[in-house]
């Protein structure tokens, strides 16, 4: 049974400036922030998409023809819950095997430790449905080009809380992430790296929530960014 989420085992790290963890963002003013939340942040969604598009056909492209070498499809999609609860189908490279949900199931069968850190994070650090590709695919965040087709749709955004599988829904302790699109890139995602147990993204998406504004978008992007160039995904 999953224990009440409390506010307080939220990260204290800054995920915008990581070495200055005392230093929060300032609040944006209520005007600014209303406008860009109405019509800026679509705007700069569909400008960011458009912009990039040739540069990244071209790069899924290449990876796809890498990742059907083993005979399956290069594309991976599955349902993830969006703003206001309304499911949508999300995109992404396939960075795992073809039969990665029967081989998870038997590894947390026999794997106590994998099957608690499973229950806490909905992640596992050593995933054995991972391949060899995939894996630095997921290093360097390169598996998630696809969703700019779900940006450019309206489904997610480019900055926004991390998306949400249906099966979470019942873990999910709060309510700001269902008045926000689910962004490809987000606070709980750049801080944590997949890192800290799943209820505490909803102190995340509160304060992402709380602070959104044209400024904080560019931050977190520019945060993506350097986590990328590290490689330090999962």
């Amino acid at each position: 049974m999953t224990a009440p989420f409390d506010p307080s085992r939220a990260p204290a790290v800054n995920p915008l400036s990581p070495a200055s963890a005392d230093q929060p963002l300032p609040l944006p003013r209520r005007a600014a922030a209303t406008v860009y939340r109405r019509f800026g942040k679509r705007a700069l969604d569909i400008f960011f998409v458009l912009a990039a598009a040739p540069a990244v056909l071209l790069c899924v492209l290449v990876l796809a023809l890498i990742i059907a070498r083993d005979g399956g499809s290069p594309f991976f999609s599955q349902m993830r819950i969006g703003k206001d609860g309304r499911a949508y189908r999300m995109w992404k490279l396939r960075t795992m095997v073809t039969d990665a949900d029967a081989r998870l199931e038997a590894h947390l069968a026999i794997d106590p430790v994998a099957h608690d850190e499973w229950h806490r994070t909905q992640k596992l650090r050593n995933d054995p449905r991972i391949t060899r590709f995939g894996r630095a695919l997921r290093k360097t965040s390169l598996d998630e080009l696809p969703q700019l087709w779900n940006v450019l749709k309206g489904d997610m955004s480019l900055v926004g809380p991390r998306p949400m599988l249906p099966c979470q829904q019942p873990l999910y302790p709060g309510s700001a992430y269902y008045r926000l699109r689910p962004g490809i890139t987000g606070m709980w995602q750049v801080s944590s790296r997949n890192n800290s147990e799943f209820v505490e993204r909803a102190a995340f998406d509160q304060e992402y929530e709380r602070r959104l504004s044209f400024v904080t978008d560019m931050r977190l992007i520019l945060a993506t960014l350097v986590v990328v160039l590290q490689g330090t995904g999962h």
